[in-house]
C-alpha cells in the first residue's frame, strides 16, 4: 500500500513511513503492538486513525478518485464491510509475500530497525 501511495501522491501530501523506521513510532506515540496490529495514519492536527480509518484518510488526502473512494467508505454499511475487510487482511498480511508482495524493510538500503 506504501509504494501505491507514494506512487498517486504528485502533490506531495502524504508523508509514508515505514514504522520499522528507526524513531517512527516514538514519535507518534504508537506502541509496536499497535503497529503490528493495523496500520496507522496522523493527521495534520496531529490525531491519530487507525486500521481502515488510516487507509481513509489517505486516501481522501489524495483527493481524486481515491477521495471520492476515501469518503464514500466512511459511509454505513461500507463503513462495516470494510472495517471487518481490514481486520482480516491485516491479520493475514503475512500470507502476501507469496503474491510478490515485499515489505519496504527488506528493500536495501531501508532505514528499518
Amino acid at each position: 500500500m506504501a509504494r501505491w501511495v507514494r506512487r498517486r501522491d504528485r502533490a506531495g501530501r502524504v508523508l509514508v513511513i515505514p514504522n520499522q523506521s528507526r524513531g517512527a513510532l516514538a514519535r507518534y506515540g504508537i506502541t509496536r503492538a499497535e503497529a503490528d496490529r493495523s496500520a496507522w495514519a496522523v493527521d495534520q492536527k496531529g490525531r491519530r486513525h487507525e486500521g481502515a480509518a488510516a487507509v481513509n484518510v489517505v486516501l481522501r488526502e489524495l483527493g481524486g478518485a481515491a477521495g471520492a473512494l476515501g469518503r464514500s467508505l466512511q459511509l454505513m454499511p461500507l463503513a462495516v464491510v470494510e472495517g471487518a475487510a481490514y481486520r482480516w487482511l491485516a491479520r493475514h498480511r503475512s500470507r502476501f509475500g507469496a503474491l510478490g508482495v515485499r515489505p519496504e524493510c527488506d528493500e536495501p538500503g531501508s532505514d528499518c530497525e
